[in-house]
């Protein structure tokens, strides 16, 4: 019955519209971040795709596609700069972490005197997104999905080992940047969701839930997005009735689950620990 209440509300059908196209694409992109260790590559485009929905607002684009322009040339650059080894890779990522959050700040505040809801953009406000907005987050996310699935077994190998994989053939260099352009579009439907703070949990924290049970890749990968679907439907529905902040109260729904598999995954491990000494 709750949910029937919540589905005859428009904004709520298009909030749950929106965050399930985010929980299935999030961790699809997440667990190959995780794999490579590249959880802060996730907040650094995020805090990028600030700067991106600041420029969106002056110049009129919408700031779905304005924050993953942003993304796209920070990850071009941050690549670049990379393969050049001239900076640790760990430096490049916090100059543009830094560098990113800064930008958008200062043009954010250039737009105060408008009445703009700068915290909508820093933690997300799902219940305000239009069906148009809707129809971009889904059609990139199904693009996102189709994409990583398509080359899922060069993307595992990558992530894995790239010494390995160019050995192997594997075009190594463009397939580390179409990831993260994937990655950069996930970032960019996720903005009004969970807010350019929090969707680096959103794509890291379910990957981690999964990984407590410690079964094959695929496999993890599916109970990821069991976890963040989860999390999404509670975390909207809990906002809805206690009026909590969405995007906020889905993350805490997902780190409450990961701490749920985490603790099951020790009792399992001490109940099958205690029988093999029987």
């Amino acid at each position: 019955m709750i949910m029937f209440e919540i589905l005859s509300y428009g904004f709520m059908q298009r909030a749950f519209e929106a965050g399930l196209v985010l929980s299935i694409a999030a961790p699809t992109i997440g667990i190959f971040f995780v794999v490579r260790r590249y959880s802060a590559m996730a907040d650094t485009l995020a805090h990028v795709s600030l700067a991106g929905v600041a420029a969106g607002l002056f110049f009129g684009i919408s700031s779905v596609w304005a924050a993953m322009i942003a993304c796209i040339v920070a990850i071009l650059g941050i690549e670049r700069i990379r393969e050049q080894r001239t900076l640790a890779s760990d430096t490049v990522v916090s100059l543009f972490l830094s560098g990113g959050l800064a930008l958008g700040v200062v043009l954010l505040g250039l737009r105060t005197s408008s009445g703009l809801n700068v915290t909508s953009f820093l933690f997300g406000s799902v219940l305000t997104v239009t069906g148009q907005e809707v129809l971009q987050i889904a059609g990139l996310g199904a693009a996102v999905v189709a994409l990583t699935l398509l080359l899922w077994e060069p993307f595992f190998a990558v992530s894995l080992d790239e010494e390995v994989a160019e050995a192997a053939g594997l075009p190594v260099r463009n397939l580390n940047r179409l990831l993260a352009v994937l990655g950069a579009a996930t970032i960019a439907i996720s903005i009004h969701v969970v807010g350019v703070l929090l969707i680096g949990a959103l794509m890291v924290v379910p990957v981690l839930a999964a990984m407590q049970f410690r079964v094959g890749f695929r496999a993890t990968w599916a109970i990821a997005v069991a976890v963040s679907a989860v999390s999404t439907v509670a975390g909207l529905t809990l906002s809805y009735y206690l009026n909590l902040a969405s995007g906020a109260t889905v993350v805490l729904c997902a780190v409450a689950l990961f701490l749920l598999s985490m603790t099951a995954a020790k009792l399992t491990s001490a109940g099958a620990s205690r029988t093999a000494t029987k």
